[in-house]
């Protein structure tokens, strides 16, 4: 995935269509990321730039239990999207 500031948009749409807040702030994550699960926040370290915080929330997106089924059309095809070129890039040395 690109990283830009329109992807990273629809990353943070799609969280939000999952019921998840995304914030970005200050603190010492050891992997760059919190996740409060019983309040459904993502907390991303505010000093990652684009591609960092894509990378990061990619890699909560592929570790959350996410029903397809609730998302609507668009977003689905875009979690699509993102698991696929997510399982290309393991795939790659």
């Amino acid at each position: 995935m690109k990283p830009t500031l329109t992807n990273l948009k629809k990353l943070e749409d799609l969280f939000k269509e999952l019921v998840y807040t995304v914030r970005y702030e200050k603190g010492n994550f050891q992997s760059g990321y919190c996740i409060v699960e019983d309040r459904n926040v993502v907390v991303v370290n505010k000093f990652f730039d684009t591609e960092g915080r894509i990378n990061t929330l990619t890699d909560i997106l592929l570790n959350l239990e996410v029903d397809p089924l609730s998302l609507d059309d668009k977003s689905r095809e875009f979690l699509q999207n993102v698991i696929r070129k997510a399982a290309i890039s393991a795939d790659e040395p």
